[in-house]
């Protein structure tokens, strides 16, 4: 029976304390919050109370998601003076003020926030995560850690600047994931007539946002500028309330919002800056654009009327110095006849030295205030909420000019009357070039097909191109070429030359060439030497003639004169993926995010080949090398010579002839010559594991090991030490949750059993989808290596017609 009531007596007080700890939301006079204890804000949103990081003894006072079961600390009292153990608490003192302690004598305080003198105040935790401490009379509010931001932007947080008492409201990082003390990174707004936000390290810009006004690029968030006498200021609101949304500057100085997803029970990064080459501020210097258009070309310019400071440094591409005016010193920018000259859909400079010169003005109107202030270098006309359209002028430096993907501003830069006249007449000459371009290849074209197609007709020139030419007519209704002279090819690669000269492969050469309407173009051509070149030749005209998508590679049109068939493709800049993947140089211009782009591109153009397309095409020859780049880093497959060509509802088939290379074969295509889809996905699965390591997996060796590249890859997610594997060239720039999902899928797409594997409609949906469940791989073929001189080769398994008893022949070539 005494059992019993003490029993009771236990939950009484449990009950008690519990609830204490769940509904208490604010902090009264005498009253503490002890080192393990609570403060829940009403909605159990937030909770105040002290954590620690990592494996520290050092104890802090924050504020967290209390949903959220992953703890995320969205706000640090003492961030640069924790408190050594578990001695710290809370209280608000005699005057009101609430003070950290960190001990319990009270001799030790370490952070306060003050109440107004003859007042007395409590503290309360609201469900927006904002501490305020309150007068108790007025219910005003006289402090609030909204005004004092430490790595993390909540919904009705104010970024700005209080004109009044000069406060700055900024974002700075930590100073590591363990070390919540103030970081090199901060993000500030530049409260100018055309404010902006800047990503600083220390005092040195390195990234911005574009000028007010702003576009709203999401649906996740409502945002709303205010810009008044006593403040300035920034602010935004959740359009879905069940949405857990923060924006933050992490301890590695990236501007990222991140999302709550809660059937993954993870944070996902939703956006992050900065991303790409030309994010960073002023990297091409003053007077100059940035457009990462072309990898191989720099993406520096000068704008119009300007030349290089400093040609040297630009060559050695350091475009920091950046352009200065052409006519420097042989003219005024101010002479008759000087002009603007348009510079399309940028994201506009630098706005802190630009001005609102009218809140609804005309193109027209805003040009001539510009032409009247000869210290105005270029205006734009821009959107604002409220106003019709805006005039913005610019006065001094035009810096941080960038080609923008999306669709942005046009800016009108200010030239002389030489430099007005030069453009005109390139603008001039563009234009009738433009329409020699459309007029030539359309002429040249249709007398080309009509006297290659007669020809073909009417005469033979050999065995080979009769037989090339009857496949080709036999399945011309459904391809849309262009038949090329070897004349005009030759003239077009200058017969040829080794200059021009992209790469070498299995069937033969691959040269760049220029036709005569300034077109660019690859030309594969296949070696006299190739006896079994020629089928391949006329296969990869039928398939890929019938196939369009952008990350297939373009076929334009074919020769079968001179005994030697080539192929005209279009010219992609970037040439193929191994030559950036697996180059320690061009590597570093595969960052995490273009890597992954990389990836999904190519998942996507895998699909198209097996379910979109007119035809269920199976390549059989996936890999590196056969991922061409275009400028913008788009992959493009190609090489279609060993594709085959299956019935819609055909499932697999059976070869003799075993054709593809070592490493990216599926083990029941290499063994028994069994092709299907899943013969696909097993390349493609490789290649994914290449992309993350930045290794080749029939060149991979590991020291005093047996294992392959997907057997090192295998073991180590057995071990849950995956990321170990990304390409150390990333320096732990990227996303670890996305690269373990990229690593996961490379798993299942090479597991040993063909039926385990994914399709690619599964691939491109896990790939795409954060919502995708995932699942676990099983052991994967090809685990172990064997010893072989030339790993990288191209093998062709034929059967043996001789009289050596059902026999098989090996046939291997180098692989270019």
């Amino acid at each position: 029976m005494i059992a019993k009531k003490r029993f009771l007596h236990s939950m009484f007080l449990l009950t008690l304390q519990f609830t204490s700890c769940t509904y208490m939301d604010a902090i009264k006079t005498n009253q503490t919050v002890k080192d393990g204890s609570l403060v829940i804000s009403k909605e159990n949103n937030f909770a105040l109370g002290f954590f620690s990081l990592g494996n520290s003894s050092f104890r802090y006072l924050g504020i967290w998601y209390h949903k959220v079961p992953e703890q995320t600390v969205v706000w640090v009292a003492n961030r640069g003076h924790p408190i050594n153990g578990s001695s710290g608490f809370l209280s608000i003192n005699q005057y009101g003020n609430l003070v950290l302690y960190g001990d319990s004598d009270r001799t030790v305080p370490v952070w306060s926030a003050n109440c107004s003198v003859g007042y007395t105040c409590e503290a309360q935790l609201l469900d927006s995560g904002n501490l305020v401490l309150v007068q108790t009379t007025s219910k005003g509010v006289v402090w609030q850690s909204f005004d004092y931001p430490t790595d993390t932007m909540l919904a009705g947080m104010k970024l700005g600047l209080n004109r009044k008492t000069g406060q700055e409201l900024f974002l700075t990082s930590w100073r590591s994931a363990d070390d919540p003390a103030t970081g090199d990174f901060s993000f500030k707004l530049y409260p100018s007539s055309l404010p902006q936000f800047f990503l600083y390290r220390g005092t040195k810009r390195y990234w911005r946002t574009a000028s007010w006004p702003w576009r709203g690029q999401w649906q996740l968030y409502k945002e709303s500028f205010v810009n008044i006498q006593d403040e300035v200021y920034f602010v935004y609101t959740p359009i879905d309330d069940s949405i857990i949304l923060r924006i933050m500057v992490d301890h590695t100085g990236f501007l990222k919002v991140v999302t709550w997803h809660v059937s993954d029970h993870k944070w996902k990064e939703f956006w992050a800056a900065p991303k790409h080459q030309c994010d960073w501020y002023g990297k091409c210097g003053a007077y100059s654009t940035c457009e990462p258009v072309d990898i191989t070309r720099y993406e520096c310019a000068c704008l119009p009327g300007y030349e290089l400071k400093d040609a040297r440094n630009w060559y050695l591409r350091d475009g920091s110095g950046g352009c200065v005016s052409k006519g420097l010193e042989s003219s005024s920018v101010c002479d008759p006849g000087e002009g603007f000259v348009k510079v399309d859909k940028v994201l506009l400079p630098d706005s802190s030295f630009a001005v609102w010169v009218n809140t609804s003005m005309s193109r027209a109107n805003c040009e001539k205030q510009c032409k009247m202030n000869c210290s105005c270098s270029a205006y734009a006309i821009v959107d604002a909420p409220g106003i019709a359209r805006g005039c913005i002028t610019w006065h001094g430096e035009l810096m941080d000019t960038t080609y923008d993907r999306n669709d942005r501003y046009d800016l009108y830069v200010r030239v002389d009357a030489l430099e007005l006249a030069e453009n005109a007449r390139k603008s001039k000459g563009s234009h009738e070039k433009g329409l020699l371009t459309v007029l030539i290849p359309a002429v040249l074209s249709t007398s080309l097909i009509i006297s290659v197609l007669g020809y073909l007709w009417l005469r033979k020139r050999g065995e080979k191109e009769t037989w090339v030419a009857n496949e080709l007519r036999r399945s011309g209704n459904d391809v849309d070429l262009d038949f090329f002279k070897l004349s005009t090819l030759s003239a077009a690669t200058k017969n040829f030359s080794p200059d021009n000269k992209l790469g070498e492969g299995g069937f033969g050469s691959v040269y760049k060439g220029q036709l005569p309407n300034g077109e660019e173009i690859a030309v594969k051509r296949l070696s006299k030497n190739s006896g079994q070149g020629i089928e391949e030749f006329t296969n990869e005209v039928k398939v890929i003639g019938k196939l369009q998508h952008r990350n297939l590679v373009k076929l334009v049109g074919c020769c079968i004169q001179g005994g030697e068939p080539m192929l005209i493709y279009e010219y992609l800049p970037n040439k193929s993926l191994d030559s950036f993947l697996f180059d320690e140089t061009r590597e570093l211009f595969l960052d995490w995010s273009t890597r992954f782009v990389i990836i999904v591109g190519i998942a996507r153009g895998i699909l198209y080949l097996h379910q979109d397309s007119r035809l269920r095409i199976i390549h059989r020859d996936l890999k590196c090398s056969n991922i061409l780049l275009d400028a913008e880093m788009t992959p493009k497959i190609s090489d279609f010579g060993m594709a085959r060509i299956f019935g819609r509802d055909q499932i697999q088939d059976e070869t003799r002839r075993v054709m593809g290379t070592f490493g990216y074969m599926s083990p029941e295509y290499a063994a028994f010559g069994k092709i299907s889809v899943k013969s696909d996905v097993f390349s493609f699965g490789v290649m994914l594991l290449e992309i993350v390591s930045g290794k080749r997996n029939n060149r991979y060796n590991l020291q005093d090991s047996s294992l392959t590249l997907i057997g090192h890859v295998w073991e180590l997610w057995r071990e849950e030490r995956a990321l170990e594997i990304v390409d150390s060239s990333l320096q732990e720039l990227y996303h670890p949750q996305e690269v373990l999902k990229c690593i996961q899928i490379g798993l299942l797409c090479v597991q040993e059993n063909a039926m385990d594997r994914p399709s690619m409609l599964a691939v491109v949906f896990m790939l795409s989808s954060s919502e995708a469940a995932i699942p676990s791989p099983k052991e994967p073929a090809f685990i172990f290596r064997e010893i072989c001189s030339k790993p990288h080769t191209l093998i062709e398994v034929q059967e043996d017609d001789g009289g050596g008893g059902g026999g098989v022949e090996l046939a291997i070539n180098k692989h270019g």
